[in-house]
């Protein structure tokens, strides 16, 4: 499960507990886990629940801890303990999003996507489309990772229907078109690719603007619109430049000389891979080594 999902879970955990008195071991189980200090938030769970084995919020935190510790079975009993506990749609939806992640997380995927099939159920009674469109993303990464592309791209436009601002219209619409890309759908690839990078423009993380951007380009040199992908692939290098994003400045430059590449241009395309391949040397990145070598290779 991504860091990001761990806080926003977080978050709404503590937030849905306003209305009731957490416990203050609960609570700093909770802050432990989320700063990755999992011998801690060990030891605040067992607290917790030596002084109350009803402890909905330290139920959880122990089992998110023990699924973190690659403790399933241990992780679900909590679980499931807490949802016997849980009252309301919206406490159930959070206990069902939490055990699909622990399920995801051992790659039992069909157990994971039933549970995201639950967590859509309950968040529909809660009225708390977020959480929707979170099982839906979750539940096309897993169609994705399975091959089943028609069906993943089904439960992104799910998810693409639910977003609320424009950085979840960015992820959305980053992963349709990657699903098109894949596919072989590569006039629809672009088509959403720019509107993921115009979401991630005005209102993404630097990193999603950047690879937006990256994407673009790729999608552009496919679609032999050679221009404008230098024209998106030299912003971005410069940008990366001058962001200190060595990363994206390696990803844009190999990307370029794809399109320098098709133009005839292979001198240009030879020192900009090079160029990108000395810079994952000096970032100590061997996947991005690895990405360069297998995207440029027969180039020239």
């Amino acid at each position: 499960m991504k860091l990001q999902n761990t806080l926003i879970l977080s978050f709404i955990l503590l937030f849905n507990n306003n209305v009731y008195a957490i416990s203050e071991d609960a609570a700093a189980c909770y802050k432990a886990f989320d700063r990755g200090d999992l011998s801690t938030s060990a030891t605040l769970s067992s607290k917790a629940l030596r002084a109350n084995d009803q402890d909905r919020d330290a139920l959880i935190c122990q089992g998110r801890t023990l699924s973190a510790h690659h403790d399933l079975n241990g992780a679900l009993l909590a679980f499931n303990k807490a949802d016997a506990l849980s009252v309301d749609a919206f406490d159930k939806t959070v206990i069902a999003l939490i055990t699909s992640h622990a399920y995801k997380a051992e790659n039992q995927l069909e157990q994971a996507l039933a549970s995201y099939q639950q967590a859509i159920t309950y968040s529909r009674q809660a009225k708390y489309p977020g959480f929707e469109r979170m099982s839906d993303i979750a539940i096309g990464d897993i169609h994705f990772q399975l091959q089943k592309y028609d069906l993943a791209l089904a439960f992104y436009k799910k998810a693409n229907e639910l977003d609320a601002n424009d950085n979840e219209r960015g992820e959305s619409y980053e992963k349709i078109a990657f699903t098109y890309h894949t596919l072989k759908q590569d006039e629809l690839a672009l088509e959403n690719q720019v509107k993921a990078f115009l979401m991630h423009e005005k209102a993404g993380t630097l990193d999603q603007y950047a690879h937006s951007s990256v994407e673009l380009g790729r999608y552009y040199v496919i679609a032999k619109k050679y221009d404008s992908a230098e024209n998106v692939l030299n912003k971005i290098i410069k940008f990366a430049k001058e962001q200190g994003g060595q990363y994206y400045e390696a990803k844009g430059s190999y990307v370029l000389a794809l399109s320098k590449a098709a133009r005839g241009d292979t001198p240009a395309a030879k020192t900009l891979v090079d160029y990108a391949k000395g810079i994952a040397q000096a970032i100590n990145d061997t996947q991005l080594a690895e990405e360069i070598t297998k995207e440029t290779q027969g180039l020239f």
